[in-house]
């Protein structure tokens, strides 16, 4: 910084004009092509009653966020990744333990272009969790676990990513997705729309993509992104949604409250009722709100 004050000065004293257009070069050669932005929060709650007319339960719970951005952009290159982590655990003195939220969601792109705005790019995605899901309030069959199941989108298409903006949207005619059940118990039974017995199962079709991140108001940061695919069979036009929310509020440096909310629907996924047995497709909804500890970078 010394050194680059002392030139600044030195070219000043010679002329403004030559001045101002060092300084433009220095700044320009200076601006590293990496940039990050994100959140880590460690959210709690509790309730705690004691001779409680109204009836209620005494109930602790805890989630951990991490949604992460990390991008490289150099002239006609852009590669962008996006890593969104979530973990929680609810506790109530009748229930035990249970899980609240639980989520490893991956997606990397890279992109070209000639003018800065629209990018022919390659796409693709991983999505999973940390561990065993139940069906709560039984406990003595899990439907769900890391790896079982897992998705996978491989996209090729074009994004409209507009220099500086707060809104990305893209679009592939030409997108896979596949979907592994590794696990004997799941694919057996045929969970996730996989032909019980196989492990995986590939789909071919039209993929939609848009994300949004802005500081909304003073502190105040929306992160959204909403993914649409919809397959080349029979089933076209039952379009699979997975829409996801992030609300940060910061509090002070600390102390930060969020709101984070997830829909999804998925033609291929059956809703189990309580008795094990399966229903049709449902929209899927999860809403979390906590206050705790955050880092905002």
């Amino acid at each position: 910084m010394k050194r680059l004050f002392l030139a600044a000065s030195l070219a000043l004293s010679l002329s403004g004009l030559s001045a101002q257009d060092a300084t433009q070069e220095t700044d320009s050669t200076n601006i590293s092509p990496w940039k990050h932005n994100g959140i880590a929060s460690l959210n709690f709650s509790q309730t705690s009653l004691s001779n409680w007319s109204a009836g209620g339960d005494n109930a602790v719970a805890g989630n951990a966020v991490f949604n992460g951005n990390l991008q490289y952009r150099k002239g006609e290159w852009l590669w962008n990744n996006l890593l969104i982590l979530e973990y929680g655990l609810t506790r109530t003195k009748a229930g035990g333990s249970q899980k609240a939220t639980d989520k490893i969601d991956y997606t990397t792109q890279l992109g070209y272009s000639t003018n800065n705005k629209w990018f022919y790019t390659v796409m693709a995605d991983f999505k999973t969790q940390f561990s065993k899901g139940y069906n709560y309030p039984n406990k003595d069959e899990y439907i769900s676990k890391f790896m079982a199941p897992a998705y996978s989108n491989v996209s090729l298409g074009m994004e409209l990513r507009p220099k500086d903006s707060y809104y990305t949207l893209y679009f592939s005619p030409t997108a896979g997705k596949f979907t592994f059940v590794n696990d004997d118990f799941l694919s057996d039974r045929g969970f996730f729309g996989v032909t019980p017995g196989d492990k995986f199962r590939a789909e071919f079709g039209t993929f939609l993509r848009g994300t949004y991140q802005k500081e909304i108001m003073q502190n105040v940061k929306l992160m959204t992104d909403a993914n649409f695919f919809t397959a080349y069979d029979n089933s076209f036009g039952n379009i699979d949604i997975d829409w996801n929310v992030l609300i940060n509020m910061k509090i002070n440096k600390y102390l930060n409250a969020n709101i984070n909310t997830s829909l999804k629907y998925d033609d291929d996924i059956k809703a189990i009722s309580e008795d094990g047995t399966k229903k049709g497709p449902r929209v899927q909804f999860k809403e979390i709100i906590g206050i705790g500890i955050g880092y905002n970078f």
